[in-house]
């Protein structure tokens, strides 16, 4: 599976651990920037270039998920979810990382790299991609609600 990075200069030293934790596990890593530490960065160009590729490659068929790190992740979720046909998700501990692939089918997690030590950060992570979307009707509804209000529909 691949799996898509962007970050600020707030996460850059994470998501370089990021890399090699994820490469270990055998997944297909791309990183969309930021590619050096450049304490006047803005996070939005590098998490809508990973938002776009997760949604470009589900599309196209090859699985994809993305990562999105800054400081508290905040801002790095809302640049995401710009990015039509994404969902990206502020996961604090494993649980709310597993509850949003499973019951909001997100593809993209975000991480405040500032708010946990690496080993937390990891097992947020790990528990993102390794978590199935449940695909239970009632999931699957309100994922549709959401698409269509994205798209312009009235809801």
């Amino acid at each position: 599976m691949k799996v898509h990075l962007g970050t600020d200069h707030a996460g850059f030293e994470f998501k370089e651990a990021l890399k090699a934790h994820l490469a270990a596990q055998d997944y297909d890593v791309v990183d969309h920037g930021a590619h050096e530490y450049d304490a006047l960065d803005d996070y939005p160009a590098f998490c809508i270039a990973a938002a776009e590729a997760v949604v470009t490659d589900n599309a196209s068929g090859t699985p994809a998920l993305g990562v999105v790190i800054g400081g508290s992740g905040n801002g790095e979720q809302m640049a995401a979810n710009k990015v039509e046909g994404a969902r990206a998700a502020l996961a604090w501990n494993p649980e709310i990382a597993r509850l949003a692939r499973q019951h909001n089918n997100a593809q993209i997690v975000s991480i405040g790299a500032r708010q946990h030590t690496e080993a937390d950060a990891f097992a947020i992570v790990d528990a993102f991609l390794t978590e199935p979307f449940s695909g239970d009707e009632r999931h699957e509804r309100r994922i549709g609600i959401m698409a269509a209000y994205e798209n312009g529909e009235t809801i």
